[in-house]
């Protein structure tokens, strides 16, 4: 089939690094590896935010005006994707025209919040509730976001696709180290990033007593705050890296940890479990349909440093079960999260 693809979040081609550009590429390869067509068909933004409903109302008038444009411009399709809407960022774009070729309208990262009706957000919310209840298919990512979509669209019309990635981009870690090397990679600012990196400090604060280094992949406003809250003796800061250069990085350590506070997907979870590595995580948001607790890495409920520091403790004083849970995790990415799997869902 010939796909228009569009991102309303962010373009697949936008310049600044971030799991929502990396996703957005994957979901071009998944969608070719399936045999579509796939062209991209808007790099319009319509994000708001600060919650700004003047800024909303100029968002939809411009996307209606950009629609029509479209309509007269773009070569014939199929099926409009869209990846990754909500209430800061609805797809003025697809229903619209989709409706107007008489193709399908797909949907992969829907969220609808309730709790956003009649706030600063109200147009926003109401035009990805909109976007929703007229799509034909909608692939959840989060299996979270099902309950609230339910609302919306009937059951037949969901479909789980579990995250995925490009598994042979990543080679087994050595999981070797002495002391044991401990990884996180992250974006460094304000919010649920912050808040980890805050959670995963105070973890490690109760491990005093046992060797082990940390090292650190990110970099942000927030460099100053997370530099304080992190352990300076024990801490390497690799600063920002590439893509290309993460699979070497994380062959190199022993266990990856992130509390990942309000984490929807966790790529860098996933990509940890693509080296081969365990995980060490809480257990919020999508995080366990990346991590498997007990098999693939360990869970700590959401917000509680002790609990997390335990998981932790387990891991580092077991180096045998480092190694069975990190060559799981492998297995796990290989059958269930790489990119022939995501184009078998898309097909």
């Amino acid at each position: 089939m010939r796909i228009a693809f569009y991102a309303p979040l962010k373009p697949p081609d936008h310049p600044v690094p971030s799991g929502e550009r990396q996703i957005a590429r994957l979901f071009l390869r998944a969608l070719r590896a399936a045999g579509h067509d796939v062209f991209l068909a808007s790099r319009f933004r319509p994000l708001d935010k600060r919650g700004d409903p003047c800024r909303q109302k100029r968002l939809r008038a411009l996307g209606r005006r950009l629609a029509d444009r479209l309509e007269a411009r773009l070569p014939a399709f199929d099926v409009w994707f869209t990846y990754h809407l909500y209430y800061k960022a609805p797809d003025w774009l697809g229903p619209r025209l989709a409706a107007a070729r008489g193709a399908s309208y797909w949907v992969a990262e829907a969220s609808h919040a309730p709790k956003r009706a009649g706030g600063p957000w109200d147009i926003g919310h109401r035009a990805a509730a909109d976007a929703i209840a007229r799509a034909d298919r909608l692939f959840c990512l989060n299996p979270n976001d099902r309950a609230c979509l339910a609302r919306l669209a009937p059951p037949e019309r969901m479909a789980d696709l579990a995250p995925f990635l490009d598994a042979a981009a990543w080679r087994a870690a050595a999981c070797r180290g002495d002391p044991p090397m401990l990884v996180t990679v992250a974006m460094m600012r304000e919010g649920a990033k912050l808040a980890s990196y805050r959670r995963l400090g105070a973890a490690l604060a109760e491990l005093e007593d046992l060797p082990w280094r940390l090292l650190v992949v990110g970099d942000g406003p927030a460099r100053e705050q997370v530099e304080a809250a992190l352990p300076a003796g024990r801490t390497c800061w690799l600063g920002r890296r590439s893509e290309a250069e993460l699979p070497a990085i994380l062959a190199n350590a022993d266990l990856f940890v992130w509390p990942a506070e309000r984490e929807a997907i966790g790529m860098a979870l996933l990509e940890a479990a693509a080296a081969g590595l365990p995980v060490v995580a809480a257990e919020t948001d999508g995080v366990p349909a990346v991590v498997s607790h007990g098999e693939t890495g360990l869970l700590a409920p959401a917000g509680d440093a002790a609990a997390f520091a335990g998981c932790l403790r387990a891991l580092l004083a077991d180096p045998d079960r480092r190694r069975e849970m990190g060559a799981a995790a492998r297995r796990r990415v290989l059958a269930r999260h790489d990119i022939p799997a995501a184009a078998a869902a898309l097909a």
